[in-house]
Order: structure tokens, then C-alpha cells, then sequence
């Protein structure tokens, strides 16, 4: 029986196949935003953008994060989606695939509802940051190997950036950063289920520990009555079998 070529021959394999597909898509989307950000001078950018708490402006919601004011601007939240994109989108494929539209939205709601009025907003970053509390996130509530490992490494990379959700006044948006930062905190705790957990390594000592309890258990607890032998069985034979009759036994006087 030939082994199908779709199916993944071991786990390592699988895990590799995964990483390559969230770094693909990760590399995937920061063409798109490469490609936006090429075409901007010719894109109505104050009509894209986020303004706080105009409605004529919703739809800054959707196109605000396709958007970026320089190319260090740019520069800087590529970077961050690789790293973040391919990390969560590795270990959590599933929930990461769900939580994007959450922090796509709650960014710009953010920035919409916590903005000043008169300024625009614009960016990827809120996405970033809920990349990164989302990973974060789902290494508090899983606490397997991956999941701790993938909320050190974001620590490590962008443990500084928690207090970008703060407010300053450095002119950075820290409303979507604020937004997208929920948004991940909330879809972890949504999807915390939706990724199987990884099987637990055993380790020699705990094999050794089982074996000696069963051992144990089997030495001193007595077999089920099933699996006693029988070492005595009455004889049934009506030619030889009697039946006495004891006399009843003389009531006793009553103690003086």
C-alpha cells in the first residue's frame, strides 16, 4: 500500500509544512502592502484613513491598515508581520486565521473611538500588537512547550511594545494599538481550544513510576472471585447423602 504523497510522513514534517505556509502568507501580505503603499500618492489616503467618530469614515475600518505614512513606517510593521504573522500563524493556525478579522476591526475601532477628532490614523500596527498579545495570550491559557516558547520569543522581540498601547503623545496612534491589543486578548480567549494540543514527550522516569504502581496493584490486591480456582467441591450423591434430625434444644431456666 503506497503512502499517499499529500499526507505528511511525520510530525516534523507537518510542523515544517505549517511554518512555510504562515511565512508564505505572512511574506504574501506585506506584497500587498508594498504594492498599496507604491500606489498611495494616487489613493484618496484622508478618505481611507481612520477618522475618530465620523461616520461618513467607516469605511477607514477596512483600508486603514493597507495604508502607511513613510517607508520606515512600512519598514517597520513588515518586519513585525513576519515575525508575529509566521509565529502565530505556525503554532495557532486556527485560531490566528479567526482572531485576524478581530484585530483587523478592533484596531480601527480603537482609533475611532479613542482617537482626537481632526486626525487620521493609519497603519498596521494595531495588527501587529494583537498578533502579539494573541501569542502571548494563548501561552498564558495553554501552557503546553509551543505555546510557551512562542510567547517568549515575542517578549524577547516586542516586549517593549506593550506600552505602545499607553497614551503619548509622540505622534504614534496608541488608540489602534489600544484596539488591536483587546481584540488579541479577547480571540485568545475565544480560540484558546480551536488548535490541538501538541502530544506530551514521557519521559523514562514516568514510564518506570506507571509500571511499578501496576506492578504494585497487581501483588496486593486480591484477584476478583471469577479468577479464584476452586480447590473444594461438594460431592452430590443422593444413594449415600443422610439427613439428620437434631432435636430442638431445651428452653433454658430463667437465671435467678
Amino acid at each position: 500500500m503506497s503512502r499517499d504523497p499529500l499526507q505528511p510522513s511525520s510530525a516534523a514534517e507537518r510542523d515544517r509544512r505549517r511554518l512555510l505556509l504562515a511565512f508564505n502568507l505572512s511574506l504574501g501580505f506585506i506584497g500587498l502592502l508594498l504594492l498599496v503603499f507604491v500606489l498611495q500618492p494616487r489613493l484618496p489616503v484622508g478618505a481611507l484613513a481612520v477618522s475618530p467618530r465620523d461616520p461618513a469614515a467607516l469605511l477607514g475600518l477596512l483600508t486603514a491598515p493597507l495604508l502607511h505614512g513613510s517607508v520606515a513606517h512600512l519598514a517597520a510593521n513588515a518586519t513585525a508581520l513576519l515575525i508575529l504573522g509566521t509565529l502565530a500563524g505556525s503554532v495557532y493556525p486556527r485560531a490566528t486565521s479567526r482572531a485576524l478579522p478581530l484585530m483587523w476591526l478592533g484596531s480601527g475601532l480603537g482609533a475611532w473611538l479613542l482617537g482626537e477628532d481632526g486626525t487620521r490614523h493609519l497603519g498596521a500596527s494595531g495588527v501587529t500588537h494583537g498578533l502579539m498579545f494573541l501569542v502571548v495570550t494563548l501561552g498564558l491559557l495553554r501552557r503546553d512547550r509551543p505555546s510557551i516558547a512562542a510567547g517568549m520569543i515575542v517578549m524577547l522581540f516586542y516586549g517593549g511594545s506593550v506600552l505602545a498601547v499607553l497614551p503619548h503623545g509622540d505622534g504614534i496612534s496608541w488608540q489602534s494599538h489600544l484596539g488591536g491589543a483587546l481584540a488579541g486578548v479577547l480571540s485568545g480567549f475565544l480560540f484558546r481550544r480551536l488548535d490541538p494540543m501538541p502530544p506530551r514527550k514521557r519521559y523514562s522516569w514516568e514510564v518506570e513510576e506507571e509500571q511499578r504502581e501496576a506492578r504494585d496493584r497487581t501483588e496486593l490486591e486480591p484477584p476478583p472471585a471469577e479468577h479464584v480456582p476452586v480447590l473444594w467441591q461438594r460431592r452430590e450423591d443422593p444413594a449415600t447423602g443422610k439427613v439428620l434430625n437434631f432435636p430442638p434444644r431445651p428452653p433454658q431456666p430463667p437465671p435467678e
